[in-house]
């Protein structure tokens, strides 16, 4: 049983029955298309030669006086091999192109008796005629017949024989299985050539394959003096042996160089990934402004002119940052994987944070919450403005997603302490709510870190608004954190403070 099946899986038996099989369908479609199709296009284009025929007589006879209809009606007939019968409308013939076929149809009833109408296939019918195939029970012979009335009442009769036409199909049926028969052998013979032939030295790379499979390299291919594509491949598969063998030592000297780029590799595309993430979630808070004061307007909140413009000026501002942040973003992921300079700038933090605030005025009023800021200042710290709104602003709206009544008090505060002795200035934002839990005070900086209680500062987000303070700060290498207070939590971060109003961008000292 065993032998039986590695003889089937043998190139010559799969190439015999492969050619068996194509040969076999081959034929079988001819069979098929010389039995059904064939007819059917016979039967089909015999029924449009009699409507045509049924339309030029019809025509002649509208048209006597420039016509010869005898003589138009024999030529049809030699033609296309029709017999035609006309009678007029005293059930007369005029015109016959067979004698036979007038004694057939000498009268109606004759051809009722003549022909099994029991048996006949109604091809065509329309008022003015109508087309069917039947068998004369005399002759034996199957005809298509037209039998219809003309527009001057006369009687025409179009009949064509296709009893031959179904013996050629037996005989070329014949002749079909006859060639399918010698084709098989001669397929039997071209196999034992073939297999000969090409199936050996097959076989032979065949082996020499599956040792190099393993890294074994030892064996070659016996190159012979015939200029064929099995030599040609011979000798490919001796030079991809001697490369592979060679190009395996390489890799193998090689390893640890592949193994830092693989690593490089994955830090490229968790950059990616992180990069995904942040535009992701930095972009919810400006299109959560956008759409505050776009419905403010639609709603008219503010009826008067400056009201709106003050309206479409944040939302087209917003717009734009969202374009520059997305920007950023992908330069902030540098930040963490590799080297990142901020345009560093002198400003009044101050300005920033009273903006902010103004920008979330409808988060605000949504929360029905207070807002503690002393604003009539100036402070002015030297950073990069950019990334340092995008720190207040995810103090504050975190502060104001979370803020809670506590004690009969609901408010957020920004308060500024400045440190003189270290140069440095200290943005506290505060809300009053529930504190954080102190295993969680270190890992809600962690990239995406998420807890399940109410202290995950994104209320819902991907978890990067905390870590993006972390990357920016650590930039700088300023401190940041947060505190739990006696009835809130204060988020905290320190800029360098700027004595005088000058700052040397080139420099980057005042």
């Amino acid at each position: 049983m065993g032998k039986i099946k590695e003889k089937l899986k043998s190139v010559k038996v799969k190439l015999f029955l492969t050619l068996t099989c194509v040969i076999m369908l081959i034929i079988a479609f001819l069979i098929i298309v010389n039995n059904v199709v064939f007819g059917q296009f016979f039967v089909f284009s015999k029924t449009t030669a009699l409507k045509e025929v049924y339309d030029k007589v019809e025509d002649y006879y509208n048209n006597l006086e420039n016509v010869d209809i005898q003589s138009e009606l024999e030529k049809i007939a030699i033609k296309n091999n029709f017999d035609i019968l006309i009678k007029d409308d005293q059930n007369v013939s005029i015109y016959t192109s067979n004698k036979d076929f007038l004694s057939t149809l000498g009268q109606m009833n004759e051809m009722t008796n003549r022909f099994n109408t029991d048996s006949a296939q109604t091809i065509v019918e329309t008022p003015k005629y109508t087309i069917k195939k039947m068998k004369d029970t005399k002759t034996q012979i199957t005809y298509i017949l037209l039998s219809g009335i003309l527009d001057n009442n006369y009687q025409l009769y179009v009949r064509i024989p296709i009893t031959a036409i179904e013996e050629s199909v037996k005989i070329s049926n014949n002749f079909l299985y006859l060639m399918a028969g010698i084709a098989i052998l001669i397929a039997a013979i071209m196999v034992s050539f073939v297999s000969r032939k090409f199936a050996d030295p097959i076989l032979e790379l065949n082996k020499i394959a599956k040792k190099m499979a393993n890294l074994d390299f030892s064996h070659k291919y016996r190159i012979t003096d015939a200029d064929d594509e099995i030599n040609n491949l011979g000798k490919s598969i001796n030079l991809m042996s001697d490369k592979l063998e060679s190009t395996i030592k390489q890799l193998r000297n090689t390893n640890i160089e592949l193994e830092k780029d693989i690593e490089e590799k994955s830090k490229i595309d968790e950059m990616r990934k992180s990069f995904i993430s942040d535009v992701s979630h930095e972009l919810k808070t400006p299109i959560a402004l956008i759409q505050g004061y776009s419905e403010g307007l639609l709603e008219n909140v503010n009826t008067d002119d400056e009201s709106r413009k003050f309206y479409a000026e944040v939302i087209l501002d917003e717009t734009n940052k969202m374009d520059k942040l997305v920007k950023q973003l992908l330069e902030l992921m540098k930040l963490e994987y590799g080297k990142r300079e901020f345009n560093d700038k002198e400003f009044n933090i101050v300005e920033v944070e009273k903006e902010v605030i103004r920008k979330s005025q409808v988060m605000i009023e949504e929360k029905n919450v207070k807002v503690q800021f002393k604003d009539d200042e100036e402070i002015n710290v030297v950073a990069d403005d950019f990334y340092i709104e995008q720190v207040i602003t995810n103090y504050i709206t975190n502060a104001i997603k979370h803020v809670e009544e506590v004690n009969g008090e609901k408010y957020i505060k920004v308060e500024n302490e400045i440190n003189y002795e270290k140069n440095k200035v200290k943005i506290k934002v505060f809300n009053t709510g529930k504190n954080i839990k102190e295993e969680y005070m270190n890992k809600i900086w962690n990239r995406f870190y998420k807890i399940d209680e109410s202290r995950n500062r994104n209320d819902g987000g991907t978890g990067i608004g905390l870590s993006f303070v972390k990357a920016i700060m650590n930039n700088y290498e300023n401190n940041y954190g947060v505190v739990n207070k006696e009835n809130g939590v204060e988020f905290y971060f320190e800029l360098d403070y700027s004595v005088c109003h000058f700052w040397d961008a080139s420099t980057k000292k005042s």
